[in-house]
């Protein structure tokens, strides 16, 4: 327990020293959308590119790994819209909204935190791999899904289509794409750009945790709990489960790697769900949703942690 405590304590710390510095008006809350914009546009993708292009491209192309994360996102998306359209009765809009909320996880500000601690240098890549998916393919498909049952109700194509082509100007994907260029041709930056790509690499993850922290003052945390919990719950728990089913059906996958998957499914949804939800007039129920996950993820990313080194867990995997 202790040694479950001394890799996530530095995290919640962190967390903590957000929500403090805004709580008590130490930090401006009119700046962290600024340390938001750092650590999305600057910092994350410099550890993304740092992470791929530095790594032999048949390793990049990880087909195994990018199959069981896919899968078990699916999977749990589709848990989702079945149990909000059929057991809540919610429309195809709301309905897409909850299903983000399970499937989409936070893995630049919390997840990839909490992977680094655990597994090491490898959370980089399991990282770099998991937002292959999320950026190419998840999102978009939530988003489309939620535009075609709106008020617009556009073909599902349509909006997905051009969901994914708005990703050109997305700099993770850049760096995604420029890390794939680098990696397949053996190309190498000069010296100076090396260490700089580096610093600005190991800047995301406390600059992260401290925007996470910040981003939970003053969020509601009332009314449609019901709805609150079962989304809260897919995140927390089914999406690193159905994770963990992909990775056993899509296997081998090394298992340090497979560790990285399942920590990175573990962490709460994605920090920008409320903002996807204001579209939809929902702003208010996926910020507190949001929040609750988050505060839950303390203990629930301690248990995966500890099924990872105690309880056998990817003995499942392949």
């Amino acid at each position: 327990m202790l040694e479950i405590l001394s890799i996530t304590a530095p995290i919640f710390i962190l967390i903590a020293v957000g929500y403090l510095a805004v709580r008590v008006q130490f930090f401006p809350r009119a700046g962290l959308a600024a340390l938001g914009a750092f650590v999305v546009r600057i910092a994350l993708p410099m550890l993304v590119f740092k992470s791929i292009s530095r790594r032999a491209f048949s390793e990049v192309l990880n087909f195994p790994y990018l199959g069981a994360y896919l899968s078990g996102s699916l999977v749990v998306l589709g848990i989702g819209l079945c149990w909000a359209r059929l057991v809540r009765g919610k429309g195809m809009e709301q309905a897409s909204l909850l299903g983000m909320g399970m499937c989409c996880a936070n893995s630049a500000y919390v997840g990839y935190p909490v992977a680094a601690q655990v597994i090491g240098p490898t959370a980089s890549m399991a990282l770099a791999l998991s937002m292959i998916v999320e950026n190419m393919l998840i999102l978009p498909i939530c988003l489309a899904l939620a535009e075609s049952g709106g008020a617009r109700h556009e073909p599902f194509l349509r909006v997905f289509g051009r969901a994914v082509f708005g990703l050109r100007k997305n700099a993770l994907v850049i760096a995604i794409f420029a890390a794939f260029a680098f990696s397949l041709f053996s190309i190498g930056l000069p010296a100076p750009v090396d260490r700089v790509v580096d610093l600005l690499a190991g800047a995301s993850a406390p600059v992260a945790l401290i925007f996470i922290g910040g981003t939970l003052v003053g969020l509601p945390l009332r009314n449609a709990l019901v709805d609150m919990g079962a989304v809260s719950f897919g995140k927390l728990v089914l999406h690193p489960l159905a994770v963990l089913g992909g990775l056993w059906l899509f296997g081998p996958v090394d298992p340090v790697l497979a560790a990285g998957a399942v920590l990175l499914a573990s962490a709460p949804m994605l920090s920008i769900y409320p903002i996807f939800g204001q579209k939809h007039g929902e702003e208010g129920f996926c910020a507190a949703t949001l929040m609750l996950a988050t505060l839950s993820s303390f203990a629930t990313v301690a248990g995966v942690i500890w099924l990872l080194h105690n309880g056998g867990l990817m003995a499942a995997v392949p």
